[in-house]
């Protein structure tokens, strides 16, 4: 017995590296490929020229303006959305929570589109301070209905899907009263990333690069949101300011990624599922692997949605609800079913 924990250390070491190898190599793959099979097909030597900048000719600037940040953009919102929802089912201990289902999502959602409709000249840098702004109303709304005490997980669920509903009909009655409103409006509320092009790329990165240097600063803490709230106070640790950073996180990583590509649902949810199956619940492993393939959903689902009514284009937020809904079905069965 006393020989095979290592053997089991080294059994679980080298599925983590194949299981980390496999997942970029996906992610890799599915870049090359959504670069590549787009409106237009190019070829591969293309393909090789336009990423190494030593062409000018009219596809090279297709992949290079057009392509390229909206695959970057894909990856990108795939990984913040990912994480968000990972730290909002730590923050609740709800394992059905994420921004889109607790109305983060839907609040920023709402100040975006207000912004768009009150402010013609808004900024792209603007819509996410709105988007900010809406997703904490959204969040505080939600926990106010909720209150506290022992059920207090379950009230948050309840309170979520209504504040969700409630400012998702608001977004939209604004959007047709508003005659000004566009199809490409609608596209976005969807979850679109067919919009998004170089300044976009510019403007998400630095929330990516701060938010990632935040989760991996607060890691050891967040370690204890995954005990009992009165066994961590009980060890001295203030549970409380960790839930709130942990929030604060999910604000900065939803709302930027909203502002920029609209509500996609289901990345938050299904994401983190997958990964814990794969590699139980040790926070520094799982939270890696929720990130990637949070960035090769994304990717994927971008591409899919391309494909699926060539040559026009779908909004990506549809791949994923056709995706994520049936996982939430099941998830919400198997919760159900645990519980009685």
């Amino acid at each position: 017995m006393v020989k095979s924990i290592p053997m089991e250390k080294q059994s679980r070491t080298w599925f983590l590296l194949f299981l980390f190898s496999l997942s970029f190599v996906l992610l890799a793959a599915g870049i090359l490929f959504s670069l590549k099979w787009g409106q237009a097909q190019v070829s591969w030597r293309t393909l090789y020229e336009a990423l190494t900048y030593q062409g000018q000719e009219k596809a090279h600037l297709y992949i290079q303006t057009l392509l390229l940040p909206r695959t970057l953009t894909a990856c990108i919102v795939g990984v913040l959305l990912a994480l968000a929802g990972l730290l909002t089912q730590l923050v609740t201990k709800n394992p059905l929570a994420s921004p889109h289902i607790f109305g983060i999502n839907a609040g920023a959602s709402l100040a975006v589109v207000f912004g768009l409709v009150v402010l013609s000249d808004l900024s792209l840098m603007g819509s996410i301070w709105l988007a900010f702004a809406g997703a904490a109303a959204g969040a505080l709304l939600v926990w106010s209905l909720a209150g506290s005490g022992h059920k207090q997980y379950v009230r948050l669920a309840l309170a979520g899907i209504t504040v969700h509903f409630l400012l998702s009909s608001l977004t939209e009655g604004m959007i047709i009263l508003n005659q000004q409103s566009t199809d490409s409006m609608m596209f976005w509320l969807v979850g679109s990333v067919n919009q998004a092009g170089w300044p976009e790329v510019r403007v998400i990165l630095p929330f990516l690069a701060g938010g990632l240097l935040l989760l991996g600063f607060m890691l050891p803490s967040f370690r204890l949101l995954l005990i009992d709230d009165e066994v961590a106070a009980g060890l001295g640790q203030r549970v409380t300011v960790v839930r709130a950073i942990g929030m604060l996180l999910v604000i900065v990583m939803a709302g930027s990624s909203v502002a920029i590509c609209g509500p996609i649902g289901f990345i938050c949810l299904i994401v983190p599922h997958i990964a814990r199956a794969l590699v139980g619940s040790q926070l520094t492993v799982l939270a890696l692997l929720t990130a990637l393939l949070g960035g090769i959903l994304l990717v994927y689902s971008d591409l899919l949605s391309r494909l699926i009514a060539f040559p026009f284009e779908s909004p990506v937020g549809i791949v994923t609800s056709v995706i994520g809904g049936p996982f939430f079905i099941y998830l919400a069965r198997r919760k159900g079913g645990a519980s009685r």
